[in-house]
C-alpha cells in the first residue's frame, strides 16, 4: 500500500513526523512500520508534549522500591512487604461506549498491578461528567458506573473509594480515571523487562481480535461532533478472562519462570514488545502468525496493533516454556510462544515467513519525539480571576442554602453508585466509601493502607499552580484524617488539546504546582497518566489534574472516620486558612459563578498541621477528623454528623470577626480540619498542636439531632441528611 498524506494524516502524524521516521529507518515505511510508529509516538503512549516537564517532578523517598517508567510505582510498607499502584485514564473510550469504556479502563489498571507480581486488594475511581442538564450526562453516568462495577465485581476486588464532580466542561468529554492499589512481596517484584538474548516471548490470555486498534491514536485526538462514531476503537472486556489471567500469573509468580512481564495495554502487542526490549536494551523478534486469533484474516498490522484485552507478554527462561504452559493451561488460557529475545536492539515482525517490520527500538522510546510545546496564559485568566465579594447578595436564610449546597451533585452523596461496587469482598476493607480516605487491612499483620483521589479542577481552571498544589494538600489531610502517613502518590493529568499554548500553560502551571506540594508535603511521586486532548468542538474540559495517594496506618485500630462519635465531645479546628468564595461550591451554587483569585497556600503550614493531626491520633486524642474542602465549614460540619450508625449532631459557636456570614459559613481553603475529642482531651489537643505551630479553635459540641452553627443555622440533622442522601437519586430518576 502506498503511503500518502492522508495515510499519514489518519495515522494521527505530522508530515515532519513523518520525515523522522524515514530517518530512523533509512527508507520508506512499510504500512506495519507506520502503525507501529503512529502508536508508539501518539500521546497515549509518547507523552511527548508533557515528557520534558514530568521530569520536575520528585520521585525519590525513603519509602520508594520502584518510581516511574513500570507498570506501576511500589513502595515498602515493611515486614518484607510493598504496595503497589497506579492510576490510568480511559476518557475518550468512556465517552464513547461508556460502559464497556469504563470497563477496560478497570481491567487494564488491575493487570498494571498485577504483572508486578501483587495481588490487587482495592480499587477507586475519579470521574467527572457533564452539567446535570445535559441530556447525554445521565447515560454517561449509568454506563460508566455500570462498567466499573460488571468488572471490579467480577474480579473480586473491592472497589472501596472514588470521587464525583459534574461541570458543564466536560459536556464533550468526561473522565474517567481509574487506580488500583495491590500487595506484594519485596522479594517477589517483577518488572516489564525483556532479557537474556535467545529466552522465548510467550503470549498469554485471552485471543486477538480487532477491537481497540488505534485505540491509543484515538486517544491522543480532539473529537468533533460525533464523536461516539468512533465506537470501533473501543475494547471489550471479559472480566471471568481476566480473574482467571490473573490467578493464572499469580501461580507463575512463585516459580523461577519468569524473567520479565508486561500488560498488553494502549497500543496492545506493538507497546507491551517494544517497552520490554527498551528496558532491557535489547532486540525482540515476533512472528505474529503464532498468535492466537479470535478472528480470521487477520493481518499483522491488525494483531501489532489490537487492544483486545486480558493478554500479556511474557520473556521466561529458555526451556521453561512447558511447565509455563502448564500453569495457563490450568486456567484455561492461551500460552503460546511467539518470538525470542535478540541482540540486536531492533523489533521485528514476522508474517508469512517474511519481514514486516523492522524498526530500532531507540526511535520508538527514548529517541521519540519530544516537544516543548509554546504556552501562554489564557487572555481571560485576569477576568476570571476577578471576583467582588461586595457585590454579591447576602442570603437571608443560611439554612435554606445549607440544604441546597448539600443537594449539590458535588456535594451531595455518592451512595448510589458506590453501593453498586462491591467494597467488601476479601473482608479486609476496614473504611468503606464515604469518609474522608478508605482503609483496607493488610492480611496477616496489624497494618492498614488508606487510599484515596482528589481534585479540585474549578480550582485548577482558576489557578492551575495552585489548584495542583491544593490537590495534593487535600488528598495528603484525607489520609491524615484516617490516621495514615503519606506515602506517595500517582496522579492522572487530563488537560485538552497541548497544541493551544493556553491549554499548555495550564498544564505546565498544575505540574509545578503539583511538584511544589509534593516537595514540601515530603511525597514522592511514584507513577501515573497522562491523558491530552480532551476537547471537543474546541472546548476544552477544566484542568484536571487527579491525585491518587496511598498512606500507611501502623496498627489499624488507630484508624478514624469523619463522623462524630458520640454526645458530648468537643468540636475543634485544627489549622488555619482564610475561607475564601473564589471557586467555591456556594459561589456556583448561590450565584451561578466560577471565578475568583484563589486564596495562597502554604505549604509549610499544611505540613504542619497534617503532622501535628497525625501525632494527635496516634495518641488516641482525636476521635473523628474531617477534612474541610467543598462547601466550606457548613458542609463539612453537616457530614460529620451523618455517622451511617445513627446522626449526632452538633452546636457551633465562633468567632466571625469581620468576615460576611456567608464566607465564615461556605468559604473554602485549604489547611483546616474538623477534629472531635473526649471533652477531657481538650487540652491534651492543645498540647499536641502547640508542639507543631498549628492553631487550634475549640467551637463546640457534639450532641442531640440538630446541627446549630451560631445564629445562623440550625435544623434536624436528619432533614439534612435526607437532603443530601436523595439528591443524586432524585436526578437519575428524574426526566
Amino acid at each position: 500500500m502506498q503511503i500518502t498524506e492522508q495515510t499519514i494524516k489518519e495515522h494521527g502524524l505530522s508530515l515532519d513526523e513523518y520525515g523522522e521516521i524515514k530517518k530512523a529507518l533509512g527508507r520508506e515505511p512499510t504500512l506495519v512500520e507506520l502503525g507501529i510508529f503512529s502508536a508508539m509516538w501518539s500521546e497515549h503512549c509518547s507523552y511527548k508534549s508533557s515528557r520534558r516537564h514530568l521530569k520536575n517532578f520528585p520521585t525519590k523517598g525513603p519509602h520508594v522500591l520502584q518510581g516511574p517508567g513500570e507498570n506501576a510505582g511500589i513502595v515498602d510498607i515493611g515486614g518484607g512487604l510493598a504496595a503497589t499502584f497506579k492510576m490510568e485514564s480511559h476518557n475518550h473510550p468512556s465517552f464513547i461506549e461508556p460502559y464497556q469504556g469504563a470497563a477496560t479502563g478497570v481491567g487494564g489498571i488491575l493487570r498494571d498491578i498485577f504483572t508486578m507480581g501483587a495481588r490487587p486488594v482495592a480499587s477507586l475511581n475519579s470521574l467527572r461528567f457533564g452539567s446535570p442538564d445535559n441530556p447525554r450526562t445521565r447515560h454517561l453516568l449509568d454506563g460508566v458506573v455500570a462498567g466499573i462495577a460488571g468488572y471490579g465485581n467480577c474480579m473480586g476486588v473491592p472497589t472501596v473509594g472514588g470521587e464525583v464532580y459534574f461541570n458543564d466542561s466536560y459536556d464533550g468529554n468526561c473522565l474517567v480515571n481509574v487506580m488500583t492499589v495491590g500487595i506484594v512481596k519485596k522479594d517477589g517484584i517483577y518488572k516489564g523487562i525483556a532479557a537474556g538474548v535467545g529466552n522465548p516471548v510467550l503470549y498469554v490470555g485471552s485471543r486477538t481480535g480487532r477491537d481497540g486498534i488505534h485505540g491509543a491514536v484515538m486517544a491522543s485526538d480532539v473529537f468533533g461532533e460525533g464523536g461516539e462514531e468512533r465506537r470501533p476503537t473501543v475494547q471489550v472486556g471479559d472480566p471471568f478472562a481476566e480473574k482467571l489471567l490473573l490467578e493464572a500469573c499469580l501461580e507463575l509468580f512463585k516459580t523461577d519462570h519468569v524473567i520479565g512481564i508486561q500488560d498488553m495495554g494502549a497500543a496492545g502487542l506493538t507497546s507491551s514488545s517494544v517497552e520490554m526490549a527498551s528496558r532491557g536494551n535489547v532486540g525482540m523478534e515476533i512472528d505474529v502468525d503464532r498468535v492466537p486469533r479470535r478472528e480470521e484474516g487477520m493481518s499483522a498490522y491488525e494483531v501489532m496493533l489490537s487492544e483486545s484485552q486480558e493478554r500479556m507478554l511474557m520473556v521466561v527462561k529458555k526451556g521453561r516454556e512447558a511447565e509455563v504452559k502448564k500453569i495457563f493451561a490450568k486456567w484455561d488460557l492461551e500460552c503460546v510462544v511467539i518470538g525470542r529475545v535478540t541482540d540486536d536492539k531492533t523489533v521485528t515482525i514476522i508474517e508469512g515467513g517474511k519481514v514486516a517490520a523492522s524498526i530500532p527500538v531507540a526511535p520508538l522510546t527514548d529517541a521519540a519525539p519530544s516537544y516543548d510545546r509554546p504556552s501562554a496564559r489564557p487572555a481571560e485568566q485576569d477576568s476570571i480571576n476577578a471576583l467582588d465579594v461586595d457585590s454579591l447578595t447576602i442570603p437571608n436564610d443560611y439554612c435554606k442554602i445549607l440544604i441546597t449546597l448539600l443537594m449539590s451533585l458535588n456535594v451531595a452523596s455518592k451512595e448510589w453508585i458506590y453501593r453498586q461496587y462491591d467494597h467488601m469482598v476479601r473482608t479486609d476493607t476496614v473504611v468503606c466509601p464515604g469518609s474522608d480516605a478508605a482503609v483496607v487491612r493488610i492480611k496477616g499483620t496489624d497494618k492498614a493502607l488508606a487510599m484515596t483521589v482528589d481534585c479540585n479542577s474549578r480550582y485548577c481552571y482558576l489557578d492551575p499552580a495552585k489548584g495542583g498544589a491544593m490537590a495534593v494538600a487535600e488528598a495528603a489531610r484525607n489520609l491524615v484524617a484516617s490516621g495514615a502517613k503519606p506515602l506517595a502518590l500517582t496522579d492522572c493529568l487530563n488537560f485538552g488539546n497541548p497544541e493551544r499554548p493556553e491549554v499548555m500553560w495550564q498544564l505546565k502551571e498544575a505540574i509545578m504546582g503539583i511538584s511544589a506540594a509534593c516537595r514540601a508535603l515530603h511525597i514522592p511521586v511514584i507513577g501515573g497518566n497522562v491523558s491530552l486532548y480532551n476537547e471537543t468542538s474546541g472546548k476544552s474540559i477544566h484542568p484536571t489534574p487527579a491525585i491518587g495517594m496511598v498512606g500507611l496506618i501502623d496498627d489499624v485500630k488507630t484508624c478514624r472516620r469523619q463522623w462524630f462519635t458520640g454526645h458530648g465531645d468537643a468540636i475543634a479546628l485544627l489549622g488555619c486558612g482564610a475561607p475564601s468564595l473564589a471557586g467555591s461550591e456556594y459561589l456556583k451554587v448561590a450565584h451561578g459563578l466560577e471565578r475568583g483569585a484563589l486564596p495562597e497556600i502554604d505549604l509549610a503550614r499544611e505540613k504542619n498541621l497534617l503532622d501535628a493531626c497525625l501525632a494527635a491520633i496516634k495518641a488516641g486524642i482525636i476521635v473523628s477528623a474531617h477534612d474541610i474542602s467543598e462547601g466550606g465549614l457548613a458542609v463539612a460540619l453537616a457530614e460529620c454528623c451523618f455517622n451511617p450508625d445513627g446522626s449526632i449532631g452538633a452546636a457551633v459557636e465562633f468567632h466571625q470577626g469581620w468576615l460576611r456570614p456567608d464566607v465564615m459559613l461556605f468559604g473554602e481553603s485549604s489547611g483546616r480540619i474538623i477534629v472531635s475529642v473526649r471533652e477531657g482531651d481538650a487540652d491534651k489537643l492543645r498540647s499536641v498542636a502547640a508542639l507543631f505551630g498549628v492553631p487550634v479553635e475549640f467551637i463546640g459540641k457534639t450532641g442531640g439531632g440538630r446541627l446549630r452553627i451560631g445564629g445562623f443555622i440550625e435544623a434536624p440533622v436528619e432533614e439534612l441528611r435526607e437532603a443530601w442522601k436523595g439528591a443524586l437519586p432524585d436526578f437519575l430518576s428524574s426526566k
